[in-house]
């Protein structure tokens, strides 16, 4: 469940300039920019325009000419001025202390607008399939927030297809993905490539051989996952094209309750590489299988989207990592 927070509001009496400033604020339209908030600023913490003006790099004149404007917009007198020295008034103080205020929210959103142009700042979300946020994506986050650690990271993990209409409803801003084939109406760039292996309780007939070719597994009990996956598509075809016959076939939907039915005996199945690490608790035997059949891994994006800086910055982070050395490169 969401948080929600509560903010109090503390009242407390008002002084008289405070009362004063508010109604004038009020009643009258004031039209005051931020060089003069900085110049009362300044003066007010100096109480001398010639210290004042040399901390801002202007002239002393300039300056002068910028407090008398703000005055006389304002219809109050900030500081009073001897041949000596620079008294703050009353108005001053309070004017000064709001005009502190306002130009520390304004330095602030202008150092949060900077950030979000140059991609430090931001956020970025990522849909994708559950393997791809167990195992493919932990390695390239942390590298990311190493580099951007003020950029927010959201990621959203469901089914091939909850994670593509997400893209092209623009509810993120691009999936990572594997998948077997093109995907109609998106930009897709493969980043990596995804084998498959067959799993096998350990004391299994086929759990020493180095590997498997995909007619080994002809009549033997399978688990199979559900057509709602993206295992099952490519699987499927490789069985296909082995022209082969299972013996009987369980259906699951999710990896953890494949990976517990072949652990209790009841059939061998055949799993991606970046499924292995997720299925790890049932002490399965993997073997790669033969002939190699692959899933893509890839950055899917909507065509013409123009990314925001953060969004690219990742983008372009996983484009210029290391070849991860249990996955086979671009």
């Amino acid at each position: 469940m969401d948080s929600f927070l509560f903010a109090s509001v503390c009242l407390e009496p008002l002084s008289a300039v405070q009362h004063q400033l508010q109604i004038a604020l009020c009643t009258m339209s004031i039209n005051l920019g931020v060089s003069h908030l900085r110049c009362i600023v300044a003066v007010a913490d100096c109480l001398s325009f010639t210290a004042a003006a040399e901390a801002l790099n202007i002239g002393q004149s300039s300056l002068s000419r910028t407090i008398a404007e703000a005055e006389r917009r304002l219809k109050v007198r900030l500081f009073t001025r001897t041949t000596r020295n620079v008294e703050v008034t009353g108005d001053g103080r309070e004017v000064s202390t709001y005009a502190r205020r306002m130009l520390a929210a304004f330095d602030d959103g202008l150092h949060d607008i900077e950030g979000f142009l140059t991609g430090d700042r931001g956020s970025v979300t990522v849909a994708c399939q559950p393997s791809i946020a167990a195992t493919f994506l932990p390695p390239h986050v942390v590298a990311f927030r190493e580099t951007h650690p003020e950029v927010g990271l959201y990621i959203w993990d469901g089914l091939l297809e909850t994670a593509l209409i997400a893209v092209r409803t623009g509810e993120v801003d691009l999936a990572i993905v594997a998948t077997s084939g093109p995907l109609s109406g998106l930009q897709q760039e493969r980043i990596g490539l995804d084998s498959f292996y067959c799993a096998v309780p350990r004391t299994h007939r086929l759990a020493d051989k180095d590997h498997l070719e995909w007619s080994n597994l002809s009549g033997e009990p399978f688990i199979a996952f559900g057509t709602d996956s993206s295992i099952e598509a490519p699987v499927r075809r490789a069985l296909e094209d082995a022209e082969i016959e299972l013996g009987p076939v369980v259906q699951a939907q999710n990896v953890g309750a494949v990976a517990g039915l072949v652990a209790a005996g009841l059939g061998i199945t055949a799993v991606p590489e970046l499924v292995l690490p997720m299925i790890s608790f049932a002490g399965l035997a993997h073997i790669p299988l033969r002939p190699t059949v692959q899933r893509k891994i890839s950055i899917v994006q909507l065509p013409g989207r123009r990314q925001t800086s953060c969004a690219q910055a990742f983008i372009d982070s996983i484009r210029n990592a290391p070849s991860d050395s249990g996955m086979q490169a671009r």
